[in-house]
């Protein structure tokens, strides 16, 4: 028997602790910070994501076994290196990469920079910064459009914005370098091509040796249907993905996944945890658009139910190097989520309204919560991104369906969903 912590407070996290509660190794189950959802599957901790030192003491008091890392931030700010450094807590096993590793989320320029030096198929691209930046303005108005600039750090998603016009990118250009759109995050800016081609979600657990390939899943970051508005950290998603078949995932697989793990060893860079390969089909073949270090978010809550294995197990063999000798199954049929936001996300919003009808869970539908937190008895918004639906069916268009219909039974104000997701596989 293990005793787990999940750090993070998103949807992902109550998915993965949804799951993990579930398997016969987990003794005593911890989230910090976690939110009203993940309550009913382990203890929530008052600790943040990012306080390193408080995190080891915790781990020390409840004799942890081994903690799985949710978002990006802890990962790309070093709490593997922490652990590790630390001799008290260093025997402690953490999914997810060092800092170094997690450079291939944490920096635009240098995930491009690997791709290209290990030959792996992604959009051409230059990188600006204020030092270069009137060379920028002038690539920029000879550059074919659209134009695709992204903010190089971590910006939540949100740090990616595609151009339909030379004038909006140079505005775009010049807010996120000169007036700091994104913060640190736009310091630097990627310039990339424009990609036509439909998007889908690769996700790999790694011991740093072998790899698991996990359920393949399709997001939706535009905020209103149709795929239009700005950006959000995500709407939805579906899995798995009809068109990625056993030839295209092979191309996936020799072009992309296996020369990404031989580049990590050539580069003496050892990577233990999840990649996520934001990828794009175009005409038929795999290009990388970016690289995650973690799970996906609203990804996770559409892959982790149709995932059969143990996931203490997975993670058990992730942290012994013996994932080699683990089969990923998938439940056969489809899973989709929906993904309900606050009034005015992915802008400004208001937290701390009263959510209704969450408890909608059936044998076909699982409600998990993401931006929740529970205040004098009851729950509240405490986020943009508020609870989301998953679903299974036998077509997409019944998981959706379903989700959709259990939506329906929730609310808050300002709420909102889209009711269109996974619309071009039905």
């Amino acid at each position: 028997m293990m005793n787990f912590l999940i750090l993070g407070a998103g949807g992902r996290e109550h998915a993965v602790a949804w799951k993990l509660a579930q398997s016969p190794l987990c003794d005593a189950l911890f989230i910090a910070p976690g939110n009203a959802g993940t309550a009913s599957c382990g203890k929530n901790v008052p600790l943040s994501a990012n306080d390193f030192d408080a995190i080891a003491r915790f781990c020390l008091e409840e004799k942890i076994d081994l903690v799985f890392v949710g978002p990006e931030d802890p990962l790309v700010n070093g709490i593997v290196d922490h652990f590790l450094a630390d001799d008290t807590v260093k025997h402690i096993p953490l999914i997810g990469p060092s800092r170094q590793a997690a450079q291939l989320e944490g920096s635009k320029a240098f995930a491009k920079e690997f791709m290209m030096r290990h030959h792996i198929p992604t959009a051409a691209y230059r990188e600006f910064q204020a030092g270069n930046y009137a060379e920028g303005i002038e690539y920029l108005k000879a550059h074919s459009l659209p134009i695709v600039l992204k903010a190089d750090g971590l910006a939540a998603g949100k740090g990616v914005i595609i151009c339909q016009s030379h004038e909006e990118a140079v505005k775009e250009f010049e807010q996120m370098i000169r007036q700091q759109k994104f913060g640190d995050a736009s310091k630097k800016v990627v310039v990339e091509e424009f990609l036509d081609g439909v998007e889908l979600s690769v996700f790999i657990l790694t011991d740093g040796s072998d790899y698991a390939l996990l359920p393949v899943a399709k997001d939706y970051k535009k905020i209103y249907e149709g795929d239009k508005g700005p950006n959000t950290g995500g709407m939805g998603a579906v899995s798995p993905v009809n068109f990625a078949d056993a030839g295209f995932m092979r191309k996936v697989k020799e072009r992309i996944i296996d020369p990404t793990m031989a580049g990590l060893k050539k580069d003496n860079i050892p990577y233990i945890g999840f990649i996520f390969f934001g990828l794009i089909k175009v005409k038929g073949e795999p290009l990388v658009i970016e690289y995650n270090c973690r799970l996906g978010d609203p990804e996770t809550e559409a892959l982790i139910p149709r995932l059969q294995n143990d996931l203490a197990s997975l993670f058990l063999a992730t942290a012994r190097g013996t994932l080699s000798q683990e089969t990923i199954k998938e439940d056969s049929r489809v899973a989709c989520t929906v993904m309900a936001v606050s009034g005015g996300y992915p802008g400004d919003y208001k937290k701390g309204f009263p959510i209704q009808g969450l408890d909608g869970d059936t044998g076909e539908s699982i409600v998990f919560h993401a931006g929740t937190s529970a205040r004098n008895g009851e729950t509240v918004t405490n986020g943009g991104r508020v609870c989301c639906v998953t679903s299974f069916g036998h077509s997409v268009e019944q998981a959706v369906n379903r989700s959709v219909q259990v939506m329906d039974k929730i609310s808050f104000e300002g709420m909102y969903f889209r009711k269109d997701i996974g619309y071009e596989f039905r």
